[in-house]
């Protein structure tokens, strides 16, 4: 029997962002999940609702990205964004061509004075996602509400994409 050397392709390691390892494992994890789907011709799993990931490497520790809901009903989407402990000054929604932009930035500052003690804790913050608008949507009517810390952005749908929608019956065989 000959032996013959074989070459092992070297990869190199996966590629870190900042000292987060949450980040870097984020990353390996989307890497994963994108070779794995690409083979049946799917879109990028980052890329299939949100043009920006879940972590952005500018995002300041501490301040983690709000949890957001999209829907979808006859008349209009929504976006649904929980922000507690801010306020609607602090939040800024845009739509921007192709894309509805939420952002948003939290300041917090707590001084408490005791006999034998002082603490004075102060944390900033600050996020921004981003959703393609789908066809059919009137930008011009784009409204947004703020209430008891959750933002709702209500995206009205044209009369045409309304007067498109279809019911299709679903039969038993």
């Amino acid at each position: 029997m000959a032996t013959t050397p074989v070459p092992v392709k070297q990869t190199p390691p996966p590629r870190t962002v900042g000292s987060d390892p949450w980040q870097a494992f984020r990353t390996e994890m989307d890497r994963l999940f994108d070779r794995f789907a690409g083979g049946f011709g799917f879109p990028s799993v980052q890329r299939m609702f949100d043009v920006e990931p879940l972590w952005r490497d500018d995002t300041v520790p501490g301040m983690t990205l709000p949890a957001v809901d999209v829907s979808e009903d006859d008349k209009a989407f929504k976006i649904t964004a929980e922000l507690p402990g801010m306020s609607e000054k602090n939040i800024d929604v845009t739509v921007t061509g192709d894309l509805v932009v939420l952002k948003g930035e939290k300041q917090q500052e707590r001084e408490e004075k005791g006999k034998n003690r002082y603490l004075s804790e102060r944390s900033y913050g600050s996020f921004q996602r981003s959703f393609y608008l789908p066809e059919g949507v009137a930008r011009d009517k784009v409204t947004a509400e703020f209430k008891d810390g959750v933002l709702t952005v209500t995206l009205p749908k044209t009369v045409e994409a309304q007067a498109q929608q279809k019911k299709i019956e679903v039969k038993a065989a």
